[in-house]
């Protein structure tokens, strides 16, 4: 830990707001300004006295954190690398595959920011691609070949330690360049917000182990960018063009037919991508062919995300899981149209399925891969769309296809309890995301308000 004696402590600094007063105390190391922000004089005043008591009795204080010595945590003992690798792998036990492969950028980026010096003998991205893929992957690291092993070796011992997040303005600047792409445009807000929600719980997880005292992430607003859950009406697909989409799948050389089946069932049952691929033919009910109703009934009770080799317990590029945000034996079954009854019915008789196979599989068996579907979706999409279309955000991503569907039922007029439960989520989350989709009821609305009458005429 680098220490001065040269040592400032000037008088408090008062600020008075709207919200109320904010009594700052002020010093300085080495020229160096350093600021802690109280609510009450009372407070500041207190703090500003331990300072000037630590600079009278010659202590040392720490260019880190700015505090004496004496105040110091056990943070400083603490490498930041070691500590980012120790919560990689208790998160690891915890989390499904993209919550590990997110807190492992996340950290990525923490520990460039809190490098002492950058890397002359190696390339930023090597070193980005060794802590992302070997440090931070519990899995992997042991598998790390020597090249990468020595890069991590001198991020160990170039990274700064725990006290660093003890300065509030060293957190600031870390926080700044974690919020920076490498081109040097700002991450989207999503992103930042993801990113500070990982590191909040690291800083938790220090202060669970006694390293920090407090979480030293700013709060309160304005600590993180604002996002809008609510689903952008223009990613929704008309009906006649998902038509012609659906028709130019089922016309492809290679697996059109089986593509075409799947692409139906995400339209008319609007599932999430990664349930729909969970999907065995037992999960489907069919009714007789000579049944006068020819509505089926679909059952979600497994998803399996596609998440990367590298990110899985067992290797595999899926991961099987439970319905999002349910239990793990929660099930959900959704009706299904004639038209996609008919569909399905003619989909497992033409690849010979049985009760007991994937509902929808590859070209060579097994699970339905995600790089195939989106590429058939692509395809499909910019061959039947005009030029303006393509370039909006209608149907850009497979995920608009539920979204779709979501709002079709809602506009249809179905209940939002009846729609929650057939898309697997909860009847505020579904408002939240929908309600600026929802149209084609405002003339009935209107006929209501209408019928209340204006206010009655004053004499």
């Amino acid at each position: 830990m680098e220490t001065t004696y040269k040592v400032k402590v000037w008088k408090i600094a008062v600020y008075k707001g709207v919200k109320g007063a904010t009594y700052t105390a002020r010093w300085t190391l080495d020229g160096r300004e350093y600021r802690e922000p109280f609510g009450t004089r009372a407070l500041a005043d207190s703090f500003r006295s331990e300072l000037v008591s630590a600079m009278r009795r010659g202590e040392a204080f720490s260019r880190e954190s700015g505090r004496p010595v004496s105040h110091a945590s056990g943070a400083s003992a603490v490498n930041w690398y070691d500590f980012a690798v120790q919560f990689a792998d208790a998160q690891w036990l915890r989390t499904a595959g993209n919550s590990r492969k997110n807190t492992a950028k996340a950290l990525t980026a923490t520990t460039v920011a809190l490098l002492r010096t950058s890397p002359t003998t190696f390339k930023p991205v090597e070193v980005r691609t060794a802590l992302r893929e070997f440090a931070f992957n519990t899995r992997r690291r042991e598998e790390a070949p020597p090249e990468v092993a020595t890069i991590l070796k001198w991020v160990e011992r170039n990274t700064l330690s725990l006290a660093a997040w003890e300065d509030p303005v060293k957190v600031e600047g870390v926080l700044r360049s974690v919020d920076t792409l490498l081109d040097g445009k700002r991450a989207a807000a999503s992103s930042i917000k993801r990113t500070r929600r990982i590191l909040n719980v690291a800083m938790e997880y220090a202060i669970k182990h006694k390293i920090l005292r407090t979480n030293p992430l700013p709060k309160g607003r304005g600590a993180t960018p604002k996002t809008s859950n609510a689903v952008d009406r223009r990613s929704l697909i008309h009906p006649q063009r998902m038509a012609r989409i659906l028709a130019r799948i089922r016309r492809r050389t290679r697996g059109g037919r089986r593509l075409h089946a799947y692409f139906s069932t995400l339209y008319y049952t609007g599932p999430r991508p990664e349930e729909a691929v969970a999907m065995y033919v037992d999960d489907v009910t069919l009714p007789p062919e000579d049944a006068e109703d020819q509505w089926c009934d679909i059952l979600f009770h497994t998803a399996e995300p596609e998440v990367g080799k590298n990110w899985t317990d067992d290797g595999a590029i899926h991961e099987e899981r439970g319905l999002k945000g349910r239990a793990d034996d929660d099930t959900r079954i959704v009706p299904g149209p004639p038209a996609l009854t008919r569909i399905i019915r003619e989909h497992i008789k033409a690849e010979g399925l049985k009760p007991g196979d994937r509902l929808f599989q590859g070209e060579n068996g097994g699970i339905l891969a995600g790089s195939v579907a989106r590429r058939a979706w692509g395809t499909a999409r910019k061959a039947e769309l005009t030029e303006r279309e393509y370039e909006s955000p209608m149907g850009r991503r497979i995920y608009d296809i539920r979204h779709t569907r979501l709002t079709k039922w809602l506009n249809d007029g179905i209940p939002p309890a009846q729609v929650a439960y057939w898309a697997g989520n909860s009847v505020p989350v579904l408002l939240a995301f929908y309600a600026g989709c929802i149209e084609g009821q405002l003339p009935d609305l209107k006929r209501r308000m209408e019928a209340q009458g204006d206010l009655p005429e004053l004499p």
